[in-house]
């Protein structure tokens, strides 16, 4: 019988048999050597047409088996991807996920666990929470302060900003006050592009207030646009390493006006937060424990794979107010005092996507962490004076944390364009061009302890 044909009853996929044996170590074999790999080429994308000629169709009626389909993603569509993990991957902001972490993120596949009620996962919400609570003292919040795990930082940006509203909302109500004609998020103006996003599905509006020239937003800013638009003001998000420079807003000075103001403070720190495991970096944050909400994604700069934002709320029960779906067939969950994580955010199902994280720091401890997050700082530190120093190259700002800025001096946009294109097909870095006030530049946001300070200057070389 050959394997196209193999199938003959609607349980035979899910059986376990000498076919689906074969096939998952099959597939098994193929993770654990993708794994353990210490050369994987950087790859990159191929024309949707191109890609078309060379993958064909693998969905029909019968199947095409599960060599052949493993062999069609290994050989034609897992190099189409860019590999996200390389140590010279240094654009956008990139990932680097602990072997163990990647290792036990199969075994959260693998295990069909449901990670969205207490009921139905208790010991995988016990070991998400126990991390939820890990960061929630590392951020010098409460030892009540508590949240979840969502998909990444849109959703926790926006899932934050809703239980914002509905804590505005409810004040309004008890105080008998008319709400405002349209409510208002105050931000910075580079803010991550997720800010925006949020207003425009909650159908409120964003005021972007000017950063200084060092791209911090300070209080001074954030107290003129309160007082301008008033009660209709709902929420302050401030940014805790933004995507393009890394930079850390004033916090201190923003969480101050909570003494004045009866404002939600939302702190975004998807990137640039797990900073806070530093002690190179650590006084950057200073107010960030008087935030009503954060978020930072593990698939970022601690460490875990795709996809992982953790949102965390000081009052946990302002989340669960604003989110708890109700529905009859929900009753058995949402009627208990039981910690559900599908209360806390705008989703209901969901996996455990905070167990590979769990599982890596029980594994390295944190100590292994504050040393990975200080190798990146400190190598940005050492590339900023490399570029510094070198004719024809300018920094655009003195970095923070891990993402430099620089620029080529004489370069147009085009002329990094053409740099970044050929650096990829030479399979030598993926960077790509950025800009800034108009100006183009690009740069390398670092968070993988294997990048190196002689990679960086071997691409800085290719500049010349």
């Amino acid at each position: 019988m050959t394997e196209r044909t193999i199938l003959s009853s609607p349980t035979t996929m899910h059986e376990v048999s000498e076919h689906t044996t074969d096939l998952v170590e099959l597939v098994l074999r193929y993770a654990r050597d993708r794994i353990l790999s210490i050369d994987t080429p950087l790859d990159q994308s191929i024309p949707p047409v191109d890609l078309a000629r060379l993958a064909g169709r693998s969905i029909d009626e019968h199947g095409i088996g599960a060599e052949r389909a493993l062999a069609r993603f290994e050989h034609v569509l897992a190099p189409a991807c860019i590999t996200t993990d390389h140590p010279q991957y240094l654009s956008f902001i990139p990932t680097a996920p602990t072997k163990a972490a990647v290792a036990f993120d199969l075994v959260v596949s693998a295990s069909a666990l449901y990670g969205g009620s207490w009921l139905e996962g208790a010991g995988a919400v016990y070991a998400e929470n126990e991390v939820l609570s890990w960061l929630a003292a590392e951020f010098g919040l409460p030892a009540t302060a508590g949240g979840v795990f969502v998909q990444g930082g849109t959703l926790g940006n926006l899932s934050a900003l809703v239980a914002a509203r509905e804590r505005a909302r409810a004040a309004l109500a008890q105080s008998g006050a008319e709400p405002p004609r349209r409510w208002i998020v105050v931000c910075s103006a580079e803010a991550h592009s997720s800010i925006a996003s949020a207003a425009r599905v909650m159908d409120v509006d964003v005021v972007a207030v000017p950063a200084g020239e060092d791209g911090m937003l300070r209080g001074a800013a954030v107290r003129a646009a309160i007082e301008e638009h008033g009660a209709s003001v709902f929420a302050v998000v401030a940014t805790a390493g933004s995507t393009n420079f890394g930079i850390v807003d004033d916090l201190a000075s923003i969480a101050a006006l909570k003494d004045e103001f009866d404002v939600w403070l939302h702190v975004d720190g998807a990137y640039g937060l797990a900073g806070m495991l530093s002690p190179a970096a650590r006084h950057r944050f200073a107010g960030v424990e008087r935030a009503d909400s954060v978020i930072v994604d593990p698939h970022k700069w601690l460490f875990a794979p795709f996809d992982a934002c953790a949102l965390i709320y000081r009052d946990p029960e302002a989340g669960r107010r604003a989110h708890t779906q109700h529905a009859e067939y929900l009753d058995t969950l949402t009627e208990t005092s039981e910690w559900s994580p599908s209360d806390y955010a705008a989703h209901l199902t969901r996996r455990a996507r905070g167990l590979p994280l769990w599982f890596s720091l029980a594994t390295h401890g944190a100590a292994a962490y504050r040393e990975a997050v200080t190798a990146s700082i400190r190598l940005a530190h050492d590339i900023a004076r490399e570029i510094d120093r070198r004719e024809g190259f300018r920094l655009v700002r003195e970095p923070q944390l891990s993402v430099v800025v620089f620029e080529r001096e004489g370069w147009t946009k085009a002329d990094y364009a053409r740099w970044s294109t050929r650096l990829l097909d030479e399979q030598h870095a993926f960077v790509t061009p950025s800009s800034h006030g108009g100006r183009p530049n690009t740069r390398f946001a670092i968070v993988n302890p294997r990048t190196t300070f002689d990679q960086l200057t071997a691409i800085l070389d290719t500049m010349a």
